[in-house]
């Protein structure tokens, strides 16, 4: 309903055969509602493009693997994943119980994975394809109220370096995109202060969803056949290169360190 319709559409407008993936649930991920999809796929047919529906869930590996089976049996082949699926349960991290940090685990960073690794065996074999995932702000930064989704959208950081580095022998690229726009996900965000609500209409008037989807298609795409391991923002019509840890400064003690000289 938000970017990763924004991305289905413009995939199928230059020409990608898309499945659309979205089980339709709540923000939190509760509830289930097969029209979303179908209602993107409408849109696809709607201008002469090619998809079909899916409902099922990234969170478990052998749902994952039944999209990426059914992209296959579909249309022959894959050749590219977006990793956008995502929920929020906002807690406080002194209150955030085991079940609210598992749940976003589960859809974020398991489902980047599950989805990956079942593309992968087609990937090698063919020595080709593209992931894309989704990363954050909250990930790369930290935010208040979101320790679940923050560690969960930085280890998919480190699960897209593995992947690029493990599987360019295969021709295979992986990179990340932290998106700065409109979504259900920001409009979920609790604005307490009037600073909160200005804020968040502001990004409702300024940031739209289609704004994030050209740098998705792009690195999908042979135009970007030389990118990988990279992580990018894209906010309105801004595109950041992301920094990634280095050492910036070095200590040496001849004689070994203690605590109180450290």
């Amino acid at each position: 309903r938000g970017i990763g319709r924004e991305f289905a559409l413009l995939a199928a407008r230059h020409g990608a055969k898309v499945v659309v993936n979205d089980l339709g649930s709540e923000v939190t991920g509760e509830g289930k509602d097969e029209k979303v999809a179908e209602q993107v796929v409408r849109e696809i047919k709607s201008f002469g493009g090619e998809a079909i529906a899916n409902c099922d869930s990234v969170a478990e590996y052998k749902s994952a693997e039944g999209i990426v089976e059914q992209a296959v049996a579909t249309f022959g082949r894959i050749d590219g994943v977006i990793n956008n699926a995502g929920i929020l349960r906002d807690r406080i991290f002194h209150k955030m119980t085991a079940e609210e940090f598992d749940a976003v685990m589960k859809v974020h960073l398991y489902g980047a994975f599950n989805v990956s690794r079942a593309a992968a065996t087609y990937f090698r074999k063919q020595e080709s394809g593209a992931y894309v995932h989704m990363t954050s702000g909250s990930g790369l930064y930290g935010n208040f109220g979101q320790a679940n989704y923050s560690a969960a959208k930085l280890g998919i950081c480190g699960l897209s370096r593995s992947i690029a580095l493990e599987m360019s022998r295969f021709r295979v690229r992986s990179n990340c995109i932290g998106p700065s726009a409109f979504s259900r996900m920001i409009e979920a965000i609790p604005t307490n202060t009037p600073e909160q609500a200005a804020h968040v209409e502001k990004r409702r008037q300024t940031m739209s969803p289609a704004r994030i989807a050209p740098m998705a298609v792009f690195l999908l795409s042979d135009l970007a056949k030389d990118v990988n391991g990279q992580i990018f923002s894209v906010r309105a019509n801004e595109i950041y290169l992301v920094s990634q840890p280095r050492p910036i400064r070095s200590a040496h003690n001849s004689e070994g360190w203690t605590p109180t000289t450290i």
